[in-house]
């Protein structure tokens, strides 16, 4: 079993910044990729950004430019730093890592955390 913490969210005005981190704990081995994903209410969870552990990123369109993924694999975290921060950028930001161990991937969520933007 793989344990995701999220810290970092909050409120901020639109043009903020904010930063989001995953720190992974437990069965950490074979961790491959480890991205975020978000929820805005009535609507459904999307990619924000990955990272593999070779470094290849990966960002939705919405983001491109503004937020920068990145990690540290000695650590095991993963961080998202937003900048220039919309309002439609509100949404609970979950933290997901995928490993792969005896030819199986597993995928684990953390708990989320709020980013509220206001205008």
């Amino acid at each position: 079993q793989v344990q995701l913490v999220e810290s970092g969210g909050g409120l901020v005005q639109a043009g903020g910044s904010l930063r989001l981190s995953c720190a992974a704990s437990g069965t950490i081995n074979s961790i491959n990729v480890m991205g975020w994903y978000r929820q805005a209410p009535g609507k459904q969870r999307e990619l924000v950004a990955f990272i593999t552990s070779g470094g290849i990123t990966n960002y939705a369109d919405s983001v491109k430019g503004r937020f920068t993924i990145s990690r540290d694999n000695a650590k095991n975290t993963v961080n998202l730093q937003m900048n220039s921060l919309k309002p439609e950028d509100t949404a609970v930001y979950y933290c997901k890592v995928d490993r792969t161990a005896w030819g199986k991937s597993y995928s684990y969520w953390g708990q989320g955390t709020q980013v509220t933007v206001s205008s």
